[in-house]
């Protein structure tokens, strides 16, 4: 059964392995400690039993929420996690402080780009070559209050 829960310090080596099976360019165990031990950062994952099948998280950065590292298993997709985790994590944010929200996505990631449009974020901009394996710009969104 599917759950959503608060990811924990023991859950971090798991995550860092989970983020190098779906994205090119991963985040190693050494960054994701580091950014979860500073305040105002919360994480969520999606479970499966004890399966962790999704993670996203937030920051807080003086009122501003940063949403990183949305990723679900690809046998896991389609079925509203990623969805679940970044309303959760838009939630947390604002128990944090947070009263508008950021992200970057890959600009040919059409499926994360209709679900954050689908929770109201905004098109608001392009940082050409972000992206370095491979190579792609990235589109800044916005949910502002």
């Amino acid at each position: 059964m599917l759950n959503i829960r608060t990811m924990t310090e023991n859950d971090i080596p798991a995550v860092a392995r989970l983020e190098e099976m779906i994205f090119p360019d991963p985040w190693s165990e050494k960054v994701y400690r580091e950014t979860f031990e500073q305040p105002g950062v919360e994480y969520v994952l999606a479970t499966d039993g004890d399966k962790i099948t999704g993670a996203a998280g937030v920051r807080n950065i003086v009122g501003t929420g940063e949403i990183t590292n949305v990723m679900v298993l690809p046998e896991y997709r389609n079925q509203g996690i990623a969805h679940k985790m970044v309303a959760e994590v838009i939630e947390r944010g604002r128990r944090l402080g947070a009263e508008e929200f950021t992200l970057e996505v890959r600009a040919g990631n059409l499926p994360a780009i209709a679900l954050y449009e689908s929770l109201g974020f905004v098109f608001e901009g392009i940082r050409p070559g972000y992206y370095r394996n491979p190579p792609e710009d990235a589109r800044i969104y916005w949910l502002r209050k």
